[in-house]
């Protein structure tokens, strides 16, 4: 690891720790040349499934398009940054423990309901009227109905 500070190649790790429930690494870092220390984290870089849309095109994985469409469906509601983070973290983890090297949209949008279910209902439905077209309020209320019944509260 080459210094920020002086460039130097020579650095020896000081400390190093797990972070975010092990999926990441800090380690603590000094230079020899400068004396400097300085923090760096490495995490596992892995090759995501590309994602087949429904034209057939295909494209890669962009958590910033997923984090994008979760914070849509979530605004104003009641659920913390770091729910939401986990809900990335879920997601994005099943999709790299995917055997095949790509994954139709269609499976990552009902991870993605799957998450919003468990985060928030309100969510969930905001983010189905998208994501299955939902063309009339028929649509909604059938939703509404099969969720409510499996939370019986009916």
């Amino acid at each position: 690891m080459r210094c920020p500070f002086c460039q130097s190649d020579d650095t020896k790790v000081l400390d190093t720790r797990l972070i975010d429930d092990g999926s990441q690494v800090r380690r603590r870092r000094e230079c020899t040349a400068c004396n400097e220390r300085y923090s760096t984290r490495e995490v596992v870089d892995l090759n995501p499934p590309r994602l087949i849309k429904s034209d057939d095109s295909r494209e890669s994985f962009s958590e910033e398009k997923l984090r994008f469409g979760l914070l849509k469906a979530l605004e104003k509601r009641p659920v913390t940054t770091a729910q939401i983070e986990t809900a990335i973290q879920h997601i994005r983890h099943k999709l790299m423990t995917q055997s095949d090297r790509e994954v139709s949209t269609n499976r990552l949008g009902r991870w993605v309901m799957e998450e919003l279910k468990a985060l928030d209902e309100v969510a969930y439905i905001r983010f189905a009227s998208v994501y299955r077209q939902f063309q009339d309020v028929e649509a909604f209320r059938l939703e509404i109905d099969k969720l409510m019944a499996k939370n019986g509260k009916n």
